[in-house]
């Protein structure tokens, strides 16, 4: 058993190739390496990754020196070049491949953890043998799960293709049966090695999830029955924001706004609108009569001029009270100033985490994946409502945007949403890095 207060940890991390998983690994990371300084931490990942997040490492001295970045080589493929070693810009067509790439670096990552000589592997739920690898190494090997509880749940009661009722039928959407099902005839789930629930059943006696017991407690202790293991809670790992100028005319704008007046619109890094509801997110905003920034993207390789994509005159008419950005914005400096009132997300899972973390009700338009369910679960825990889409062709309607804005951030209706979300804010405050010290207690329980 390794003894934390006599000698160094050294854990490689193994994040999923998107940014969505590459970040609460970066967070965990730089938590385990600030509380506790004797971790140190092999953050692995292909090059086009970790050239993303070397500028968040050189600029601090206290994690310059505790965690290290270990590049991971796919093989190169004609139709995957190293650019696309990433979700990030990648053509919805070649996820398989990347998922297939990701599966074939084994050899690559036993050099790797020959050399280095990891006291413990944490990992993704790809590559579908690092259990087996680690087992053959002696090392044991720590599942982490970036998404919610709620969607892991749901999807490990219907992946067991079980006649038992799901226990929770106030998250059962028809919606994410339909992508289980459509995911399943499109191999994603089949073809990268496996059922990823036995996966996690591969993990040792712990599984880490980014949440907290307060929002989805019911749900880790279904897992943790269900999996026969320790579900242990690493909070919402967001970052803290950083005192830069990046984003500064943002901020001075933001400064001139009265106190939660602001909503801020942002759909993350891999959702985009259609031309069609971005002409109506437009036109909501614009009836919903609240401030707004609203960060606009379009997909890589499309050449679209803003003032184009958006109604006539649009920019003119909204100019005092709405700050529209292209493509990036400081949303965790954003979410934390005192003049943001709501957060307009696709509801990602990090986004979804900081909201909570700067007590801002959800607004949610949810798009894809685990996104839906995130939705439902802001409204069941009352820190947030969802824009509806049209039963008719399933876009969003301009009126039903106004109407859930002004909803949560200035009607009555809203007073519950907006007191319930800092209450939980407040409660996440207060615990500090409760559940970090929590993790370092199950992960030296291991026989390291």
């Amino acid at each position: 058993m390794v003894d934390a207060t006599k000698r160094s940890v050294k854990v490689l991390m193994l994040p999923w190739l998107a940014h969505g998983h590459i970040s609460p690994f970066l967070e965990l990371a730089k938590k385990l390496t600030l509380t506790h300084r004797n971790f140190h931490i092999y953050l692995c990942s292909s090059p086009v990754n970790l050239d993303s997040i070397k500028s968040k490492l050189l600029f601090d001295p206290k994690l310059i020196n505790s965690i290290e970045l270990v590049e991971l080589h796919l093989p190169e493929l004609p139709e995957l070049p190293p650019q696309n070693h990433t979700t990030k810009g990648l053509p919805p067509h070649l996820l398989p491949t990347l998922m297939k790439a990701f599966e074939l670096t084994k050899s690559n990552l036993f050099n790797i953890l020959e050399t280095l000589k990891p006291d413990f592997i944490i990992h993704d739920f790809l590559p579908s043998w690092v259990p087996h690898l680690a087992s053959s190494l002696n090392i044991p090997n720590i599942a982490f799960i970036t998404s919610g509880a709620s969607i892991i749940c749901f999807s490990f009661h219907f992946q067991k293709n079980t006649i038992d009722e799901f226990p929770f039928p106030e998250i059962c959407l028809d919606s994410l049966i339909q992508e289980f099902n459509r995911m399943r005839e499109s191999s994603l789930i089949n073809n990268t090695g496996g059922d990823p629930h036995q996966f996690y059943n591969r993990s040792c006696k712990i599984i880490l999830i980014k949440s907290f017991r307060e929002l989805e407690g019911k749900y880790m202790d279904y897992l943790s029955s269900s999996f026969g293991k320790k579900i242990v809670p690493v909070g919402p790992l967001v970052p803290d924001p950083v005192d830069d100028d990046e984003g500064i005319d943002i901020i001075k704008w933001l400064d001139k706004k009265e106190k939660s007046s602001t909503i801020f619109v942002s759909f993350g890094t891999e959702c985009y609108l259609s031309k069609e509801d971005l002409e109506e997110m437009a036109h909501g905003l614009e009836l919903s009569k609240v401030n707004f920034i609203w960060v606009v993207r379009f997909p890589e390789g499309e050449k679209v001029k803003l003032e184009d994509a958006l109604p006539k005159g649009y920019l003119e008419r909204v100019r005092d009270r709405g700050m529209i950005v292209e493509n990036w914005a400081p949303q965790v400096k954003i979410l934390n100033h005192p003049s943001i009132g709501g957060f307009l997300s696709h509801c990602g899972w990090g986004s979804f985490m900081e909201s909570i973390k700067f007590g801002v009700p959800i607004i949610a338009m949810p798009m894809q994946f685990d996104q839906p369910l995130n939705a439902r679960l802001a409204e069941i825990c009352g820190i947030g409502l969802e824009i509806k889409r049209s039963k008719n062709n399933g876009g969003i309607e301009r009126e039903v945007v106004a109407k859930v804005i002004e909803e949560v951030v200035v009607e009555e209706r809203g007073v519950n949403i907006r007191k319930k979300t800092r209450e939980m804010s407040d409660h996440i405050r207060m615990k500090g890095e409760e559940e970090i010290d929590g993790v370092v207690e199950e992960l030296l329980k291991l026989n390291l």
